[in-house]
C-alpha cells in the first residue's frame, strides 16, 4: 500500500513537471548529462515557484473541479489505526511464510 501511494505521488509530481515544462513532454535527444541538467533545472525552478508563490496556478488548474463544492477532498486519509482483523491476517501470513521457509530450508 505504501509503495502504491508513493508511486501515485511520484507520478503526480512528474505529471505536474511535464505540464509546466514542455521540454519534458517529449523524448530528448540531448546527451545524458544535458538531460540530467535539464531535469534538475526544471525541478529547481518548480521548487522556487512553490516557495515564492502561496498558490501555484498550475496546481490550481489541475486540482480544481468546479463540480466539487469548496474543492475539499473528503476522501483524504488523515489517520491510520490497526484493526484486529488486519493484525490477525498479517500474523497468519507471516507464520505461513515462515513455515514455508522452514520447510524449504530442510530439503
Amino acid at each position: 500500500m505504501k509503495h502504491a501511494s508513493t508511486r501515485n505521488v511520484v507520478e503526480r509530481c512528474f505529471g505536474l513537471l511535464k505540464m509546466r515544462w514542455a521540454i519534458l513532454r517529449s523524448p530528448s535527444f540531448y546527451p545524458i548529462q544535458t538531460q540530467c541538467r535539464i531535469i534538475m533545472g526544471c525541478c529547481l525552478l518548480h521548487n522556487l515557484i512553490r516557495r515564492e508563490m502561496s498558490i501555484d496556478p498550475m496546481e490550481q488548474e489541475i486540482y480544481y473541479d468546479p463540480l466539487i463544492e469548496n474543492n475539499v477532498d473528503h476522501a483524504t486519509i488523515d489517520t491510520i489505526a490497526a484493526s484486529n482483523q488486519w493484525s490477525t491476517w498479517r500474523d497468519n501470513l507471516a507464520t505461513e511464510m515462515f513455515n514455508e521457509w522452514m520447510e524449504n530450508r530442510e530439503t
